[in-house]
């Protein structure tokens, strides 16, 4: 079993900036594709990023590409999305997830085991 828990949402203005972060406890982090994903009202959960196992690889949805950033530190256990530009159509519930997959990075939501409860992220105009 992997534990996640995220923190760092808020509402914030369109143009500002968020850190989203996620920690990790149970078996061993560094085994993990990490992934975020978001929800908003009334639509399905989607892929925003991932990161391989020793963070070399990502892996963005196009439409927060060069605003987001993703990251971890197998060290500590924690998967982190720097949230920049941010915009109204950015609102929605964010999700870090654990896969344990062969694969480098995957957006697959069927491919991740683990889920943490979600972080509330507003965009105001």
């Amino acid at each position: 079993q992997v534990q996640l828990v995220e923190s760092g949402g808020g509402l914030v203005q369109a143009g500002g900036s968020l850190r989203l972060s996620c920690a990790a406890s149970g078996r061993t982090f560094s085994n993990y594709v990490m992934g975020w994903f978001r929800q908003a009202p009334g639509k399905e959960r989607e892929f925003v990023a991932s990161i391989s196992r020793n963070g070399g690889s990502t892996y963005y949805t196009d439409s927060v590409k060069g605003r987001f950033t993703v990251s971890r530190d197998n060290a500590k256990s924690t998967v982190s999305l720097q949230m920049n530009s941010l915009k109204p159509e950015d609102t929605a519930v964010y999700y870090c997830a654990a896969a344990a997959s062969p694969l480098l990075t995957t957006t697959r939501t069927l491919s991740y085991n683990y889920w943490g409860q979600g972080t509330q992220v507003t965009v105001s105009s």
